[in-house]
């Protein structure tokens, strides 16, 4: 580019990646700093991410959805730890699923599991297309400066943000499997005393049930198998986490299938397994003049609900949509344009946090009495006809 450039987007994740080319879309002027270090990471991130309605809509307008290998789920089922149950499912089609009935074929899905690797891939093809994208190694002055450096950020300090922690003293385990039965498009989530575990579909969209020899024959290599591939992502005590990620694979897998009660048969590994520390935080601050967070370098929440992603790339539309509708006598960088986006975002943020954060806590004590009180719920929640679907709309991106 010869022309100064309008925005500098320090960051080459999901988040960062997506949020270059809505401002491209815009017709300004963008730098996408992605470090050689960021990059390598990327390549071996073995986490899938559920993705709301909302979100596939924006991936989808920047032409980076990866439709072939992202896997509907037409149903959840989340368990307590003395016989609690909530299903979630859509559609006739989606309970139908739930009961038992196969696969559903019809209806919206509640959402969408896609690995990390395969949306930066599809965001990678779609930046090579649009020329108002510049990659760079380092930052360049722009009218405006967005951080997208994820929770880890080296850019907050250089803002004078402070970043402010609470942790919640458990990891998250990672990986990649396989069942020996299907999954049905189901995501499944168990909330045990101090650890919450979830086996999320994946291997793209299955169009009809199919047994696992059949799988195989038509799908070399194990783990990548339409039906059976499965995401992992175990919340568990700090200790426990080492402990777990320290075991030989059968142990492992053993421990997997006491722990979901065989529900998808024997389940085995198909990727190394990794952990990092799960907290809650936020940015004291997440804009000044020129310049504003967005994504985990901004706010983290726990994984439990699925969410961080979502909020992540709400976050790079809402201030795509504040640019878009500033006066024409302000500038990109203007603090009180700015903002308008943090005003606009922080309390969806804050009710998600407040949320994940309460659910945490519900499920960390042991004990009979928190045991009932929690599955009590559960089933009451369960039960709850309109405010159970209200709060499946809300997950899938409130459309």
């Amino acid at each position: 580019m010869t022309l100064p450039l309008d925005v500098c987007v320090r960051g080459g994740g999901i988040v960062g990646r997506t949020l270059a080319l809505l401002l491209a879309q815009e017709r300004l002027r963008v730098g996408l700093v992605e470090s050689p270090e960021a990059v390598s990471a990327a390549q071996a991130d073995l986490r899938a991410y559920a993705i709301n309605a909302s979100s596939r809509a924006l991936l989808d307008r920047v032409r980076s959805w990866p439709e072939a290998l992202a896997t509907p789920v037409q149903s959840m089922a989340v368990y307590g730890d003395a016989g609690g149950e909530v299903r979630f499912a859509d559609t006739a089609a989606g309970a139908r699923q739930e009961a038992g009935a196969g696969p559903a074929h019809s209806g919206r899905p509640l959402a969408w599991i896609a690995q990390a690797t395969d949306l930066l891939g599809a965001l990678d093809q779609a930046l090579h297309y649009q020329p108002q994208i510049e990659r760079l190694a380092e930052p360049q002055s722009a009218a405006l400066t967005v951080v997208c450096e994820g929770k880890a950020s080296a850019s907050r300090a250089e803002f004078g943000v402070d970043w402010r922690v609470q942790p919640y003293y458990q990891h998250a385990i990672a990986a990649q499997l396989r069942a020996e039965r299907p999954h049905d498009q189901i995501a499944r989530q168990w909330f045990r005393p101090g650890e919450i575990l979830a086996l999320l579909p994946m291997g793209g969209p299955v169009t009809s049930p199919v047994s696992a020899a059949e799988d195989r024959a038509h799908h070399p290599g194990a783990g990548t198998a339409a039906g059976h591939a499965l995401a992992l992502v175990w919340s568990v005590p700090a200790e426990r986490a080492a402990e777990l990620t320290a075991l030989p694979a059968q142990a492992f897998e053993d421990l997997l299938h006491d722990a979901t009660g065989g529900t998808l048969g024997r389940i085995t590994l198909t990727s190394e397994r990794a952990r990092w520390p799960l907290q809650r935080a936020e940015a004291s601050r997440w804009c000044g003049p020129g310049w504003a967070l967005a994504g985990d370098a901004a706010h983290t929440v726990h994984p439990l609900a699925g969410q961080g992603l979502n909020l992540g790339l709400a976050d790079a539309s809402t201030l795509v949509q504040v640019l878009r509708a500033r006066e024409y006598w302000r500038k990109l960088g203007d603090e009180k344009l700015l903002r308008r986006y943090e005003r606009a975002r922080k309390g969806e943020v804050a009710a998600l946090q407040w949320t994940t954060g309460g659910l945490q806590w519900l499920f960390a004590p042991p004990g009979p009495a928190w045991r009932f009180v929690r599955n009590w719920g559960m089933r009451g929640f369960d039960r709850s006809g309109p405010l159970k679907h209200w709060i499946a709309r809300q997950a899938a991106g409130g459309l």
